[in-house]
C-alpha cells in the first residue's frame, strides 16, 4: 500500500511542478504585454490554463506570483547565457557583450521593468523587488566576470564590467520604444574594443 502511494505521489509532484512553471511563464508574458495594472492572478491563471484556486495554491498573493515569475525567468536566462559559452570564459569578448545586451532586450527585461515601475508605487512590493533585483544583478555580474575572464583585483575592471551591464540595461530601455538594432550593434562593437583594452594586460 505504501509503495503505491509513493508511485502515485511522483506524478502528482510532476503535475504540480508543471502547473507552477506554466503559471510563472504566463505571469511573465502577461507582465511584459499588459504591465502591472493589466496582470492579475485571474488573467494569469486563465492564460496558464489553470483555475484561480490552483494559482493561489502555488502563489497566495499577486506579489508572490510576479516576483517568483521574474526570478524564474532570470534564472532561465542565466542558464541560457552560460549554455552559450559552456567552456566558461569565452575567447570572443564581443560575443559575450552581445549576449549580455540580448539579456536586456527581450520579454524578461520588459516584464522586470513593469515590476520595477509597480514597485515604485506599491509599498508591499518594493522590498521584494529591490531584493530580487539585487540578487539578479549580482548573478549577472558574476556571469559577466566569468565569461569575460576578467580579473576584478585589477583597478577599474569591476567598474568597467558594471558599466557594461548598465549600458546593456540602457540599450534595453531604448529598445522598448524602437528596434534600434544597427546602432546597438555599433555600441556593442565599441564596448568590446574598450573591454579588450581594460581587461588585457
Amino acid at each position: 500500500m505504501g509503495a503505491v502511494s509513493t508511485v502515485d505521489r511522483a506524478p502528482k509532484q510532476d503535475r504540480s511542478r508543471a502547473t507552477r512553471r506554466r503559471l510563472l511563464e504566463a505571469a511573465v508574458s502577461c507582465l511584459a504585454e499588459h504591465g502591472w495594472a493589466g496582470s492579475t492572478v485571474s488573467v494569469v491563471a486563465e492564460r496558464a490554463g489553470v483555475s484561480r484556486g490552483a494559482a493561489q495554491h502555488h502563489f497566495p498573493t499577486r506579489e508572490d506570483l510576479f516576483t517568483a515569475a521574474v526570478e524564474y525567468v532570470a534564472e532561465e536566462r542565466s542558464t541560457a547565457l552560460r549554455a552559450l559559452f559552456p567552456q566558461g570564459a569565452a575567447g570572443d569578448r564581443r560575443a559575450v557583450v552581445a549576449a549580455l545586451v540580448d539579456l536586456y532586450t527581450g520579454p524578461l527585461f520588459r516584464a522586470a521593468l513593469h515590476l520595477w515601475v509597480a514597485a515604485s508605487n506599491e509599498e508591499q512590493l518594493r522590498p521584494r523587488v529591490t531584493e530580487l533585483e539585487a540578487r539578479v544583478g549580482r548573478e549577472t555580474h558574476h556571469i559577466a566576470i566569468e565569461l569575460l575572464d576578467a580579473d576584478e583585483s585589477r583597478a577599474g575592471v569591476r567598474e568597467t564590467v558594471q558599466g557594461l551591464l548598465d549600458m546593456a540595461r540602457g540599450l534595453g530601455l531604448a529598445n522598448l520604444l524602437t528596434d534600434d538594432r544597427p546602432r546597438r550593434e555599433r555600441v556593442v562593437a565599441q564596448w568590446a574594443v574598450l573591454l579588450e583594452e581594460v581587461l588585457t594586460d
